[in-house]
């Protein structure tokens, strides 16, 4: 199960940074669970090794090695055998998830707060928090439509116009680089986030930085939805967040690719958008300017150096 779900998210089969954190949290779970060591030490070791499986699967989605942290740190306690550390790490996984799937919620209902009657929107690959906004919406009843991306090279975009005609939402559907071609019909660009770093930059799906710089040339206002798990709390040590690039077969077909001898191809799976170019950052804990991305890392995250220097226990 471990492993199957490993894959899964390296071929992003399992995708988007929160579906991500909680499939690695339901994994630990249920690896846990199966182990059948009575030897304490045995069984600390066996799930450190698990979550650094998990943790090699993809770079740059921070909510991943957050919620792996998050849950690990129920072995920071001292347990007088092997049940009872299985028994408080199933508390605390269980806790997270829940957690997560109320921040999703929480977060629709503030970041629809900021979308207007007769709004017309655009979203840029498939985020479960930038949807619950747009939804939300649509459930208050207000009148939006919805500019929704491709998002080249995986398409991501199939499932989020699938998302939206479901709710009834009138969609246009475009290529990505068409995003400026109609930016100025755009009132708010509603995007989500793989990772926000201390100085508000958010990192997200390739493509987002130029979407952001689009709607900042045409005065378009730019609203990002993020749990407060994506902030990245070791970008204040000044470590930067790794950008993770994928396989050339994702843009180019290994038939083609073999005939050009002088053809290099890059495919970056997410970019990096400037603090200036966002003007909200949604968060389940409140509505932010990304300057304030410090608060969430320090307040709600309790970031210390201690905690983020070394392993898991």
């Amino acid at each position: 199960m471990l492993a199957d779900t490993a894959e899964k998210i390296k071929r992003m089969e399992i995708r988007g940074a929160g579906r991500i954190a909680r499939a690695a949290v339901q994994a630990l779970d249920d690896h846990s669970a199966s182990l059948g060591t009575p030897d304490l030490q045995d069984y600390l070791a066996l799930m450190n090794e698990a979550a650094g499986l998990l943790l090699e699967t993809r770079p740059t989605a921070v909510s991943l090695p957050n919620a792996i942290r998050s849950v690990m740190a129920a072995f920071r306690e001292q347990y007088p055998g092997v049940e009872q550390a299985k028994s408080a790490f199933r508390e605390r996984c269980r806790a997270f998830i829940t957690a997560s799937e109320q921040a999703v919620q929480r977060i629709g209902e503030i970041g629809a707060r900021h979308i207007r009657n007769n709004d017309t929107l655009l979203t840029h690959c498939n985020s479960e928090a930038a949807l619950a906004c747009i939804l939300e919406a649509k459930r208050q009843g207000k009148e939006i439509s919805v500019f929704a991306t491709e998002v080249r090279p995986r398409n991501q975009g199939h499932l989020t116009i699938r998302t939206l005609d479901k709710a009834g939402i009138p969609t246009s559907f475009i290529v990505d680089s068409a995003a400026r071609y109609f930016m100025n019909e755009v009132d708010l660009v509603v995007v989500g986030a793989d990772a926000v770093s201390v100085n508000g930059a958010v990192v997200n799906k390739i493509g987002t930085s130029q979407i952001a710089l689009a709607a900042r040339e045409a005065r378009t206002r730019v609203m990002v939805a993020a749990e407060t798990y994506k902030f990245a709390p070791r970008t204040i040590l000044g470590e930067y967040i790794e950008i993770e690039e994928r396989d050339p077969g994702e843009v180019l077909s290994p038939a083609i690719f073999s005939q050009l001898p002088h053809v290099r191809v890059r495919n970056p799976a997410f970019d990096v958008t400037p603090a200036d170019y966002v003007d909200l950052i949604v968060t389940e804990a409140g509505a932010i300017p990304p300057q304030m991305a410090y608060i969430i890392i320090r307040d709600v995250l309790g970031w210390d150096i201690g905690e983020y220097s070394g392993g898991f226990g």
